[in-house]
């Protein structure tokens, strides 16, 4: 009967819903899961098979399905209010949460503009800057510059700032045009450099875009330490150093898209805390509502709000979206940075981080893996000759193996939440390391009798 019920779900799924990211004529081969239920860090199948979700659903959640705290949060406001326009209207939960969020980075990015998802983020921020210049009577700064390989979002302009072709070359003749420099990938290290060193060469080459054009280009955009669509290529905090010094010598704005390495993703609350330094726009989603409603905001700075206050409406920002700081979505959010506080995650995520590193050591000595990396709770590696299916495989195989993972290309990783325990982190670490040397083989075989042995009878 559950078999039968599963068999319906992905056919009625298969007739009506376009999924996203994705090519649906892979679904005659690649498996859809129709997800009943969620605890923890799992999923649950219609047939009672679990799955550990070890990608955080997309990067979003980050303390588990069904948190018993943000479920009793949102409970608590579903009775309170549930929604009311933003436009000549306010309410506890978006003011609640603007003050906290300006507290953790010191009042610098003390005005936050909200709205529903990443890719609205970065749309608001690149207008912003834009108008910010024409307000300030610099107009004709209507340039925007980003790194090798950067991901902002599909929308248009999100698409027109990122580069990677296979988002982005079929909608080309509809995108503005925008400068790429070099990424930081400390990947590209040249046999003798650093990471360090790679970060240089990178902001030498915006340097030299700057030096040029300048006067034209209203604000360069990164994803600080990962940039995580193009294979979480990771750079060192060296890079957003140089690149805020640049930004104040040439009067150009820095556009921090924390999107995916922000919430404590990078080991610290907002990544560019690692740097030490702050952008003129913070672009937050994903995380901040715990995973559980979509939100997304733009944190900015004082001189920036000024530039649009004044009497003359043309000067506003005129932007919305009809949900833009739902009650329900700021309240998930109050009660995702309550958990941080309450149980002192960042401390706690470096000793799970510890531990994860570690049950993945078979892996980062593995003799077809390259690039084992690792920052704060983001973990990558490569795998070296592999064919165009590898990703799908993979992906086939670790579900057979009860785990969630959607390698990018030859590229494997984990984002998971915030709160696997021991069990459930050697359970990822040797499932991984049986996947991958399956895919390798050709194969995609159930979890064999050695594997459980070395999961020390994880995940329970």
């Amino acid at each position: 009967m559950e078999s039968s019920k599963q068999s319906s779900w992905v056919e009625r799924s298969l007739r009506s819903v376009w999924h996203p990211c994705t090519q649906m004529q892979h679904h005659e081969s690649v498996p859809l899961i129709p997800v009943s239920h969620g605890r923890g860090a799992w999923l649950y199948d219609h047939e009672g098979r679990r799955y550990l979700d070890a990608i955080s659903s997309w990067w979003v959640n980050l303390f588990g399905h069904a948190n018993p705290r943000i479920n009793a949060a949102l409970k608590d406001q579903l009775d309170r209010l549930e929604h009311a326009m933003l436009a000549g209207f306010t309410h506890e939960p978006v003011i609640e949460l603007s003050e906290q969020l300006s507290a953790l980075t010191g009042h610098v990015l003390g005005h936050t503009f909200y709205a529903s998802d990443g890719a609205s983020a970065v749309e608001i921020a690149l207008k912003m800057s834009f108008h910010a210049w024409r307000n300030g009577g610099q107009g004709d700064k209507q340039e925007f510059v980003c790194l090798k390989g950067s991901y902002h979002g599909e929308t248009i302009g999100a698409l027109a700032v990122t580069d990677v072709a296979l988002f982005k070359d079929a909608y080309g003749p509809l995108l503005r045009a925008s400068h790429v420099v070099a990424s930081p990938d400390a990947r590209g290290a040249l046999e003798g450099e650093t990471a360090q060193d790679v970060a240089r060469r990178a902001a030498a080459d915006v340097e030299r875009l700057f030096n040029e054009r300048a006067g034209r280009i209203a604000a360069i955009i990164v994803e600080p330490l990962v940039q995580c669509a193009t294979g979480m290529a990771m750079h060192d905090p060296l890079y957003l150093t140089l690149l805020r010094e640049l930004c104040d010598r040439h009067q150009v704005h820095l556009i921090a898209d924390e999107i995916a390495v922000g919430c404590g993703r990078s080991g610290t609350f907002f990544a560019c805390q690692q740097a030490g330094v702050w952008p003129d726009f913070l672009c937050l989603s994903k995380g901040i509502s715990g995973g559980y409603l979509p939100l997304s905001l733009v944190m900015t700075r004082e001189e920036i709000y000024q530039a649009f206050y004044s009497a003359d409406v043309t000067r506003g920002f005129l932007h919305s979206h009809s949900y833009t700081g739902n009650p329900l979505a700021c309240r998930a959010a109050l009660a995702t940075l309550q958990i941080f506080r309450d149980d002192d995650v960042l401390a706690q995520n470096r000793v799970r981080a510890r531990r994860l590193t570690d049950a993945l050591a078979p892996l980062a000595n593995h003799e077809r893996v390259r690039h084992f990396r690792n920052r704060g709770m983001i973990w990558a590696f490569d795998a070296v000759d592999v064919d165009a299916s590898f990703s799908r495989r993979f992906f086939a195989s670790a579900l057979e193996h009860e785990v969630l993972m959607r390698p990018i290309g030859p590229t494997v990783y984990m984002m998971p939440p915030f709160i696997l325990d021991d069990d459930e982190t050697a359970l990822l670490g040797a499932r991984t390391l049986a996947v991958f040397e399956q895919v390798l083989k050709g194969q995609a075989m159930a979890p064999t009798d050695a594997t459980k042995v070395q999961e020390k009878g994880a995940g329970k």
